[in-house]
C-alpha cells in the first residue's frame, strides 16, 4: 500500500519501519519539525515535510501519529482536499469521531506498546487494535495490520480508554517505579543493573502466573515491622513515603480479597 506518515515521533518511527519491511510504500512524512521528517524519510523512504499542504492529496492511507492535543487539529488541516481519501489515527485514547464530518472513511489503527526512536521493535507480537467508520476502511485497517502483526483486535473506542488506562498502569507507572527504585539506589551507590534479573524474573511469571497469584513482598502478609520500617526510611520524601504505603496497603487488600 501507498502510506503518507503523519508525524515522525516514537510511534511513527517504529510503525514506519514495520510497514516498510512489510514492502509498503511509504510515500511521505510530515513533522512540525522538518529535521524529524528528514530523518525518518532517511530510513523508510518517501518525501519530507514540515506543511501539511505539501503531502500527496491522494494514497491508500494516511495515518496520524501526533499527540493527542494536537490530533484534532491536524485532522483538520490534512482532511482538507482529500475528503474522500482514508484516515487513521494511532492514539489509544482518542476516539474514533477526531475524524467524524472530515472524511467519508477513517478510523483507528493502534498498536499497543511503549516505542523509543533507539529501538527499532519487532511489530509481530504487538497486538494492534482496529475500529472504524464501516466495513471496507476496517477491512483494509485489518489488512495492513496483518502484514505487520500476529494479533489484531476490533475494539471500540470506550472499550479502547480502558485499554489503554490498563496499559498505563502496566507500562508507564511500573517504569515509573523502576525510576524510583533507580533513584534510590543511586543515593546509596548501588548500580541499577543488580536490579535486572528481578524485574526481569518479575516479568516472566505473568506469562505463567495471574498477577496476583506472581505477587511478593511483605504487603503481601503485611508485615508491619518490615512496612514500618521501609517506610520511615523515606521519611525525607513524603510523596514517596505516600506512595510506599498506598502501595503496600492496596496489595495486602488484594491479597485478602483473594
Amino acid at each position: 500500500m501507498r502510506i503518507v506518515l503523519v508525524g515522525a515521533g516514537r510511534l511513527a518511527t517504529n510503525l514506519g519501519q514495520a510497514l516498510r519491511l512489510a514492502d509498503h510504500d511509504i510515500v511521505a512524512v510530515y513533522s512540525h519539525t522538518k529535521a524529524n521528517a528528514d530523518t525518518l524519510c532517511s530510513v523508510v523512504g518517501g518525501l519530507a515535510t514540515d506543511k501539511i499542504t505539501d503531502l500527496p492529496l491522494e494514497a491508500d492511507a494516511f495515518i496520524v501519529a501526533v499527540k493527542d492535543a494536537a490530533l484534532p487539529n491536524v485532522a483538520k488541516q490534512l482532511a482538507k482536499g482529500r475528503e474522500q481519501q482514508v484516515f487513521f489515527h494511532t492514539a489509544g485514547s482518542m476516539p474514533l469521531s477526531v475524524f467524524e464530518g472530515l472524511s467519508m472513511h477513517y478510523g483507528v489503527f493502534y498498536p499497543m506498546q511503549t516505542f523509543s526512536k533507539e529501538r527499532q521493535v519487532d511489530f509481530s507480537p504487538i497486538p494492534v487494535f482496529l475500529e472504524a467508520s464501516d466495513d471496507a476502511t476496517l477491512s483494509l485497517a485489518r489488512t495492513l495490520a496483518e502484514s505487520i502483526s500476529r494479533h489484531v483486535y476490533v475494539l471500540s473506542s470506550e472499550d479502547r480508554k480502558f485499554l489503554h488506562l490498563s496499559a498505563v498502569f502496566a507500562c508507564n507507572f511500573a517504569n515509573h517505579c523502576y525510576a524510583l527504585s533507580a533513584e534510590l539506589l543511586e543515593k546509596h551507590g548501588i548500580p541499577f543493573d543488580v536490579m535486572l534479573p528481578l524485574i526481569d524474573e518479575t516479568a516472566r511469571k505473568v506469562h505463567e502466573l495471574h498477577p496476583l497469584d506472581a505477587q511478593t513482598g511483605p504487603a503481601v502478609r503485611y508485615d508491619e515491622n518490615v512496612i514500618r520500617m521501609q517506610s520511615s526510611l523515606l521519611s525525607d520524601s513524603p510523596a514517596l513515603q505516600e506512595i510506599y504505603n498506598l502501595l503496600s496497603l492496596n496489595i495486602h487488600r488484594k491479597a485478602k480479597k483473594q
